[in-house]
């Protein structure tokens, strides 16, 4: 098992303790370079129509915001579902 596959698992099991590094390698693998780095914002563009981005945000721990993991966690699974 890849790490990306596992720390999927992780974000699945507890999306509140997702260190943001580990979040952003995830989303790096799925949906390519962030737009934009240099804010405390990534941002990511999905190939679906609608809002075409996926943002993550690093909180005050160092974690990601659980929120955002249940987004990008739904993101993945539409973009698994198209492809």
């Amino acid at each position: 098992m890849s790490k990306i596959e596992k720390t999927l698992k992780e974000m699945l099991r507890a999306p509140q303790n997702v260190h943001f590094s580990d979040l952003s390698r995830v989303c790096g693998h799925y949906f390519g370079a962030p737009r934009n780095k240099g804010t405390s914002h990534h941002v990511y563009k999905t190939p679906w129509q609608g809002d075409p981005r996926v943002n993550i945000q690093k909180g005050k721990d160092g974690k990601a915001k659980a929120y955002q993991v249940k987004q990008v966690i739904t993101a993945i699974e539409k973009l698994k579902e198209k492809g």
